[in-house]
């Protein structure tokens, strides 16, 4: 039988892969073939959501600011066309963290609105 050179190699390409799937469950964890399939769908999955929590952040965002409008007897889409037409150049994010951090601040904000 024929000695195998690149034995060595494989294996250390083989544990590249298992070291990456580390901390995964069952098989998938010491099995190659289910650990780098594993590490393929977790980068997958990794990719998409950092791109979606940029939309659940901003989703986030309108339900504090509603919560908060609501106090005063406001919905949030009233709130933001009253800040549009005040001229007011608060951003959602910015405005979230006003209604939650400095809620008298939040309550100047709408008295300019209501006035």
């Amino acid at each position: 039988m024929p000695r195998a050179a690149r034995s060595v190699a494989k294996r250390a390409r083989h544990n590249k892969w298992l070291k990456r799937a580390k901390g995964f469950r069952g098989r998938r964890k010491a099995s190659f073939k289910l650990a780098k399939e594993a590490v393929l769908k977790a980068g997958q999955h990794a990719y998409f959501d950092r791109r979606k929590k940029r939309t659940v952040a901003r989703s986030r965002w309108h339900i504090a600011i509603n919560a908060s409008a609501r106090k005063h007897d406001l919905s949030y889409s009233k709130l933001m066309a009253g800040l549009h037409k005040e001229g007011i150049e608060l951003d959602r994010k910015v405005l979230a963290q006003i209604a939650k951090d400095h809620p008298e601040v939040f309550d100047q904000v709408v008295k300019q609105i209501k006035k």
